[in-house]
């Protein structure tokens, strides 16, 4: 069984926001897959589907993004994966705009939503799709420039990052995660 993980904050308030990336792009991976992610299981909205004949559980945490391991955890306990079964996809401040890299392991980096999913699940050795959301301008505070939405001259290379996001995830289900880190890595 596959595990792959969206991160985000639930509600319209935060719909269009820098830190929603993770939500967009597993939005985008369930209309490839046909999949439905509604069901209300887990402290998550998930959907399940079959990818090269294995189970497969897309998650968006309902827990708020500095809670976001609390889901994914209650996932684990019902479902007896292993971190090494987990796709995450989440905002990376230290990725230029639009870019979309494919990590295994590593730490937090600052990122709340990491920290929370390290603590609960004791391990950070799980695969994390990371989309490029770029810096915040001197002065602006970190916390505020994630929780504010695209610019309006920044939207189309999110949307083409939110593709190709979604694309390197289907390669790491198909030929894992060494593969897509060597074509999504490439400067």
């Amino acid at each position: 069984m596959k595990i792959i993980v969206g991160l985000g904050n639930p509600g319209r308030k935060y719909e269009r926001t820098r830190h929603n990336a993770g939500f967009r792009v597993l939005d985008e991976l369930a209309g490839n897959l046909h999949v439905a992610v509604e069901q209300d299981k887990y402290h998550a909205l998930i959907g399940k589907t079959r990818i090269d004949s294995e189970v497969t559980i897309l998650a968006k945490p309902q827990t708020y993004m500095n809670d976001s391991g609390r889901a994914v955890a209650a996932i684990f306990r019902e479902t007896y994966t292993t971190v090494s079964d987990l796709i995450v996809i989440h905002d990376e401040l230290d990725l230029v705009l639009g870019s979309v890299r494919v990590k295994l392991g590593g730490g937090h980096g600052g990122h709340n939503g990491l920290r929370s999913l390290i603590e609960h699940l004791d391990s950070s050795d799980f695969v994390r799709v990371r989309i490029g959301i770029g810096r915040p301008v001197p002065g602006m505070d970190s916390a505020d420039y994630v929780l504010s939405p695209f610019l309006a001259e920044e939207r189309q290379a999110v949307a083409e990052s939110v593709v190709r996001a979604a694309d390197a995830i289907r390669l790491i289900l198909s030929e894992g995660a060494a593969r897509a880190m060597n074509i999504f890595n490439q400067k």
